[in-house]
């Protein structure tokens, strides 16, 4: 895994933004597909926690050391959780994802095969 200065950086606001789910973390916004959207409450409510505490980070599946990625199993299904980059405006990307004054933060919660 290759870490520079704004890669930790990255990886810091990631981590803040996803065990926040986005609460209290400015313009960053919370999705969730269709596929997740249909499990229930409680389900969907322990997707969210494993999203929320999931720290399974290696040089496969986070080679930038950024924590945007992860995937886990969840009832037999294969789901992703990433997250991308935007400008404030949500119609580019941004520029400086290690500057959380000019990124919006976009997570959003899938199944494998909604990807």
């Amino acid at each position: 895994m290759t870490q520079t200065p704004d890669s930790q950086r990255i990886a810091q606001l990631n981590d803040q933004f996803r065990q926040a789910l986005g609460y209290g973390t400015g313009n960053n916004k919370c999705y969730m597909t269709q596929g997740i959207m249909a499990y229930s409450p409680l389900q969907i409510a322990e997707i969210c926690a494993i999203v929320k505490n999931y720290d399974d980070f290696t040089g496969d599946n986070d080679p930038y050391g950024e924590h945007d990625f992860g995937s886990f199993t969840y009832g037999g299904e294969k789901i992703f959780w990433k997250i991308d980059y935007y400008d404030n405006r949500l119609k580019y990307g941004s520029d400086d994802p290690a500057n959380p004054d000019v990124t919006t933060r976009v997570l959003t919660i899938l199944l494998a095969s909604e990807y």
